[in-house]
């Protein structure tokens, strides 16, 4: 699983920070995580294909989480695109965009489609055999949403040693790997533990862009191995977060304590701020786990 951060800054973009966009790699697929102004830019700084990107979330319609997706959108078509692209996010997402296709005669050359999100409760949006996406309902000014990527268990790992201790056809291998024990030709049933091992764990990513502090969404993201939490504030502003809909850096490390998740990432600064390293040493006050996003920061887990 690959993280690279293309911009992890709150408000207006600058010319060295970037409003949120970043994009997962996870089980082969690479997954869009919204699209605030520059993205496109970034996406080729980071020497990310645009081809392999099939799939865009948009976690709400405030200008710095989407202003970059016209362009994306308008370049991909530039580019001769042919592929359909699946653009997930809030109701209205699809008015938005469309709009801009029509005013300037930009419409697409390859299928493009809209999944809008009304739901106020947690629900899978995207689902094949190796990842799920489910939403992550959020507490901010305008409807919210983060997402919660998780692969699917993989198959068992075959251990050829014990494999081999027995006349087994290699037309059963693929069986023995989703789980099936063997039966020999002289009704030998060999169970599939003594020929297998367990697959590598899954790994989950959980996506909370912005928000104020709410625990309601702690059991959706539960065991996350990696929380990535918007923390805009420091505790000197934190009388700012409910009224703006956003989290200080200790609300964010205190849901990822509470949430048992492997590894916090911080990110949504606000620009008032000249050093992000006290993002990370208000958060460890709480959680031992915390990285700092930054624009250009790549994370392999």
């Amino acid at each position: 699983m690959k993280l690279t951060i293309l911009g992890c800054y709150s408000a207006t973009p600058r010319t060295f920070t970037n409003p949120t966009s970043q994009v997962l790699e996870i089980n082969n697929h690479i997954f869009l995580i919204d699209c605030g102004e520059g993205t496109q830019v970034e996406l080729r700084r980071n020497k990310i294909k645009f081809s392999r990107i099939k799939h865009i979330f948009i976690s709400h319609l405030h200008g710095d989480h989407f202003f970059g997706l016209i362009g994306l959108v308008s370049t991909f078509r530039l580019l001769g695109r042919e592929e359909a692209l699946h653009i997930y996010g809030p109701k209205g997402i699809k008015e938005a965009i469309t709009l801009q296709l029509k005013l300037s005669n930009s419409w697409t050359d390859y299928p493009l489609h809209f999944h809008e999100l009304t739901n106020t409760e947690s629900e899978v949006i995207f689902e094949d055999e190796k990842v799920v996406v489910s939403t992550i309902p959020l507490q901010h000014r305008v409807y919210c949403n983060g997402f919660l990527f998780k692969e699917k268990p993989g198959d068992r790992k075959l251990l050829m040693s014990k494999v081999m201790n027995y006349d087994i056809d290699k037309a059963y291998y693929r069986s023995i790997k989703k789980g099936k024990d063997v039966v020999l030709d002289d009704g030998t049933v060999i169970k599939n533990a003594e020929l297998t091992d367990d697959p590598h764990p899954v790994k989950s990513y959980a996506f909370c862009s912005d928000t104020k502090y709410d625990e309601q969404k702690i059991p959706i993201i539960t065991e996350a191995t990696v929380l990535y939490h918007e923390s805009t504030f420091l505790e000197s502003h934190k009388y700012l977060c409910e009224r703006t809909g956003h989290s200080s850096a200790i609300e964010a490390a205190t849901i990822a304590k509470k949430a048992n998740v492997g590894t916090l990432i911080l990110g949504h600064y606000s620009t008032r701020y000249d050093n992000i390293e006290q993002f990370k040493d208000e958060a460890l006050t709480v959680f031992d786990e915390v990285e700092i996003g930054d624009d250009g920061k790549v994370f392999e887990f």
